[in-house]
């Protein structure tokens, strides 16, 4: 809270030109997008759908029905009757504008993007705050590399105008052009592990040389090898923790990095390609999924997006198993979102963008209380 008195725990936590500068931040997104041909689009922050992910907590919200339903969907959200009655008027402040967002895009909306508030519970540190602001954005007929290259635009031409409008001096990751690698190149260069091949019996090695601390619940049971986490930590734990601790804080530093290909259990609403590794003489799947870095902080996750609501809903299911056994709630796993998939949602690409991070990056911040006016404890 910047060492703020209590006495004086009205005022804002970021300095006042900070407050200024982020107000300029913005007339220069939407420039961006203005000149690419996008339309600002606005969907609500309270839902009864939410995005179901095993690590992200949407914060819940009665609403007293007082209104006419059009159709049963309420009814039909959870897996079982009870549970869909008793939760009919529970409504989700929104995680990401995404669902939302897509289904304008199957509606016939061809580029849209979206300044939002978004809320997750419970996350909060240097680089979180329960509520902060997401830059979203879709285009349909953009491929996979389409979207990087859109998102690798932005931010380097976000960023000079930024500079320009300010005065501010340019950062030394903008002097050179966006890199692009793949998720097993930067993993592999810092591990030496191939993070698509790798067991959980690997990467756990790995952590102990390297001394990362994890929790005693990762070693449940038999989870040294599990690759399902009935028994301890899952791969997917395994390659999150290593990849935080080892690989992240050295993307991004001397210039922006894009990051694709992650594997394909990480790929909730991307599509998934099958790639042939020439030395083992073995296919896998990749995710089309990419994340742009900065300083070692991630600020954008963008998606080649799914289109196949039978797909999307056998992830959810298996999201929705995980969650279970972490001992998380449930949240709904229907969604207008697979409606308007049932429907022809198009080929499209789409990302979004953490805009508090990228505008601790812009202006040098080293939290996000130097760009909030009011972060949680004093909101």
């Amino acid at each position: 809270m910047g060492g703020l008195k209590k006495t004086e725990a009205w005022r804002p936590t970021a300095p006042l030109e900070n407050l200024r500068r982020r107000a300029a931040l913005y007339r220069t997104i939407r420039a961006f997008f203005d000149r690419s041909g996008f339309v600002e689009t606005t969907t609500p922050f309270l839902s009864r759908d939410t995005v179901v992910d095993r690590f992200v907590e949407p914060i819940a919200v009665q609403v007293p029905l007082c209104w006419g339903e059009r159709d049963d969907f309420a009814a039909r959200r959870f897996r079982d009757p009870e549970t869909a009655r008793r939760e009919a008027t529970t409504f989700y402040l929104q995680t990401s504008p995404e669902f939302a967002m897509k289904r304008l895009v199957a509606a016939g909306m061809d580029a849209i993007y979206q300044l939002a508030p978004a809320c997750r519970r419970g996350d909060r540190g240097a680089w979180h705050n329960v509520e902060f602001t997401m830059l979203e954005w879709y285009r349909r007929d953009d491929d996979y590399q389409a979207g990087r290259r859109l998102l690798a635009d932005l931010a380097l031409s976000v960023a000079k105008q930024f500079w320009a409008e300010t005065g501010l001096a340019p950062k030394g990751w903008a002097q050179n052009a966006v890199v692009e690698r793949t998720f097993a190149d930067v993993f592999e260069e810092k591990t030496g592990i191939n993070p698509h091949w790798a067991t959980c019996g690997d990467l756990r090695e790995f952590a102990d040389r390297a001394k990362i601390a994890y929790p005693e619940s990762y070693l449940a049971g038999d989870g040294e090898n599990s690759e399902t986490g009935e028994n301890g930590a899952t791969k997917d734990d395994w390659l999150d923790l290593i990849f935080a601790e080892v690989v992240q804080p050295n993307l991004g530093v001397d210039a922006a990095t894009i990051v694709c290909d992650y594997p394909a259990s990480q790929s909730q609403l991307a599509k998934t390609r099958r790639e042939f590794d020439v030395e083992r003489k073995e296919s896998f799947d990749v995710t089309e999924r990419f994340e742009l870095f900065v300083d070692g902080v991630e600020l954008a996750n963008g998606y080649h997006e799914l289109l196949d609501a039978s797909v999307l809903r056998a992830r959810i299911e298996t999201t929705s198993e995980e969650r279970r056994r972490d001992g998380s709630g449930e949240l709904p796993r229907e969604s207008r979102l697979l409606q308007a998939m049932e429907a022809g949602l198009p080929s499209c690409s789409g990302c979004a963008l953490g805009v508090d991070r990228f505008f601790a990056t812009l202006i040098g911040a080293k939290s996000l209380d130097e760009t909030l006016a009011f972060p949680i404890e004093i909101a």
